[in-house]
């Protein structure tokens, strides 16, 4: 064995005492182990995955240019048989095909070069598990570097991983022999603690199959699993930000007053938050120096992952460029923000975010729930489709994805929303839905809300602006609209005074109120009667 930098090049079969299915069996011929950034830009770039960008970055396009939920299965065993929630995004699969199909990726993998990187998701040192990430591609192993937890100089010494992600891109699947629907897969076995990845790039799918491990593991220990971004103000406040993709997730948790714990992923323990990650993914399309200047910056700094980003001739990077994909990224280590808490853990938190994008126009702009409203909200995650966002989308289509995660949840959404409405009575926590999407008319019809607006309705809210200001109800869906905010204007306040024809919203109310009920049908079995009430009135 010999040592090149930080990394170690072996020639030979590798083998680690005690790890799950981490190294044994492979034989690689060339295995570099823990190396850092500037090997990986190196091996990235002798590869050909990718160039380097204006300031420094490496930017890299992928094969797919996002997830592929419907090619995600877990094995179906006593440990998953029964606490699984299947259907859905969650398909099971015979612990049979899986051991098949590692075995042709081990006898696959032979003689070529991997990459190994050992890491920690979870900066809370008793929830976080130890990952070993053995991968294909160069720029997969800087992304998961980024991305998840660096271990210590002394902890990396001692390491055993708790699970296995091995991630091929190149090994593709036959469905009809190995079982599986295309060529693409990401299979989680929780017996074997392993993760099998084949036949896709995108890198986001080594971040997301390990948030659904935790997702399955963490709720066992009392720790509620959440799909949201966290920051924290000055008098140590804590605030979490629930949403989905387009949502505002990310740009809202990046306010310069507020300390960002993390902008994705995070746990609730009794002592508080933990972010499960070590860095951040942040959706760039149309970003903006002047609108948000901290995450803009990441596009600009050596060691920064950018995915799918188009480069102009002169290798800068062309952020309004959607012509790969919508779906463009910037993977970046959490330090290259400036205000974060650097041990990625805080206190419980205060308030409790919804973040929505209506394109219905219907939803109010911030609206405060209580404790049944929450769970309904929750289970229902909802926000909406745009057009020119996907091919074939013409008008808003509603979106629906349960616990604002839904590829990523494996068990039963009514387990998770008792579990947070837990974590929220005994906090006390105060629980507010947020629309970021349009008022005074639908996508194509109203406006998009100001962020500027949108800012200080979530300030109002953290700040405790809003304690001695009336609300009344919307008559739709039940929700208590704040009548006052100041810097905001009040004709903005009530979704039905901000259209020319309030006729229109009426009928635009009942046609979204619908969507609801018929989404949440399928849970009603497995949640309260106090939730379910939560429902519009039928129409």
């Amino acid at each position: 064995m010999t040592t090149t930098g930080e990394h170690k090049l072996t020639v030979s079969s590798a083998s680690v005492e005690g790890a799950p299915l981490s190294l044994e069996g492979l034989n690689p011929a060339a295995l570099h182990h823990n190396p850092g950034v500037a090997e990986l830009y190196e091996a990235a770039l002798r590869r050909g995955e990718g160039h380097i960008s204006t300031g420094g970055p490496l930017a890299v396009r992928t094969n797919k240019t996002g997830r592929s939920p419907k090619d995600r299965f877990i094995v179906e065993d006593d440990l998953t048989r029964d606490a699984v929630w299947w259907g859905g995004f969650n398909t099971p699969i015979a612990p049979a095909v899986f051991a098949a199909l590692h075995e042709r990726m081990q006898s696959y993998v032979t003689g070529r070069e991997l990459f190994v990187q050992d890491l920690y998701a979870g900066t809370d040192p008793q929830h976080r598990i130890g990952v070993r990430f053995v991968q294909e591609m160069a720029y997969h192993s800087l992304f998961v570097r980024n991305l998840f937890v660096r271990p210590s100089a002394d902890e990396l010494a001692a390491f055993v991983p708790d699970w296995t992600v091995l991630n091929i891109p190149s090994f593709r699947a036959d469905p009809e022999r190995d079982g599986v629907r295309s060529d693409t897969f990401i299979l989680v076995d929780f017996s074997r603690r392993t993760v099998l990845v084949g036949g896709t790039e995108y890198a986001g799918e080594n971040k997301k199959a390990m948030f659904g491990v935790l997702n399955f593991l963490l709720p066992a220990s009392g720790v509620m699993p959440m799909h949201c971004s966290a920051n924290v103000g000055k008098e140590g406040d804590v605030a979490l930000f629930f949403g989905l993709s387009g949502t505002g997730k990310t740009t809202l948790s990046a306010d310069p007053d507020r300390a960002l714990i993390g902008d994705d992923e995070h746990g609730w323990t009794e002592q508080g938050v933990f972010n499960f990650e070590g860095g951040c993914y942040a959706k760039v399309i149309g970003l903006s120096q002047e609108a948000e200047p901290a995450i803009y910056r990441t596009t600009t700094l050596y060691g920064t992952v950018l995915e799918n980003v188009v480069l102009r001739n002169d290798h800068s990077p062309d952020l309004n460029d959607n012509s790969l994909t919508e779906n463009t990224r910037s993977a970046y280590p959490i330090e290259f923000i400036d205000n974060i808490v650097p041990d990625g853990m805080g206190g419980h938190p205060k308030n409790v975010v919804f973040l929505t994008a209506d394109a219905f126009g219907v939803l109010p702009p911030l609206s405060r729930l209580s404790e049944e409203q929450m769970m309904y909200q929750f289970i229902s995650g909802f926000t909406a489709k745009i057009p020119g966002t996907e091919q074939g989308v013409v008008d808003p289509e509603p979106t629906f994805s349960t616990c604002f995660g839904a590829p990523f949840m494996p068990r039963h959404p009514g387990e998770y929303a008792r579990l947070l409405a837990e974590k929220v009575r005994a906090s006390g926590a105060k629980v507010w839905l947020v629309n970021t999407g349009w008022s005074g008319g639908k996508y194509g019809q109203g406006k998009r809300m100001s962020i500027g607006h949108t800012r200080r309705l979530i300030n109002a809210a953290l700040n405790g602006e809003l304690g001695d200001v009336a609300f009344v109800r919307e008559p739709f869906f039940d929700l208590e609209i704040p009548t006052a905010v100041p810097g905001v204007p009040s004709e903005v306040l009530n979704p039905r005074g901000a259209w020319a024809d309030p006729v229109a919203y009426d009928a635009a109310a009942r046609t979204l109120a619908g969507m609801f009920r018929k989404n949440f049908e399928r849970f009603s079995a497995g949640v309260e009667r106090g939730v379910t009430d939560c429902m519009p009135e039928p129409v």
